[in-house]
């Protein structure tokens, strides 16, 4: 499986890429591969601040719905429009077209909590 290591990682399998303050989120090669194949994503926070840990959308695959978790406080500044059409892009590229959200983080120091590459293999081997 694919763990980037310029990404952190969630226990609950969320993936985070962090420029400046702004942190990209989407789901794991891991998670994406557990779930099968993914039909529906739904995010409808929008301009909305998540507290960190708190459910963000829902992502729907052939037999099961799941919560996306916030890995990081912030406020939502951008959907992956694209999902909406193309929800099979978490499966094919889940660290580049599959990216789901956007946030303008409140709390720089919330991603010291979160998981390294290594890390995050270990807790899925």
């Amino acid at each position: 499986m694919n763990f980037p290591e310029q990404l952190s990682y969630t226990k609950d399998h969320e993936w985070v890429k962090i420029e400046g303050d702004i942190a990209t989120i989407g789901i794991t090669d891991f998670a994406q591969r557990e779930l099968g194949d993914i039909v529906f994503v739904e995010i409808e926070t929008f301009g909305k601040t998540i507290n960190q840990h708190d459910v963000f959308g829902t992502v729907e695959a052939v037999k099961t719905v799941s919560d996306l978790f916030m890995p990081i406080s912030g406020q939502v500044i951008e959907i992956n429009k694209g999902l909406d059409t193309a929800p099979e892009s978490v499966n094919n590229d889940p660290y580049g077209a599959g990216w789901m959200v956007k946030v303008k983080m409140n709390n720089l120091g919330e991603v010291d909590g979160l998981m390294s590459a290594a890390d995050y293999a270990s807790s899925v081997a």
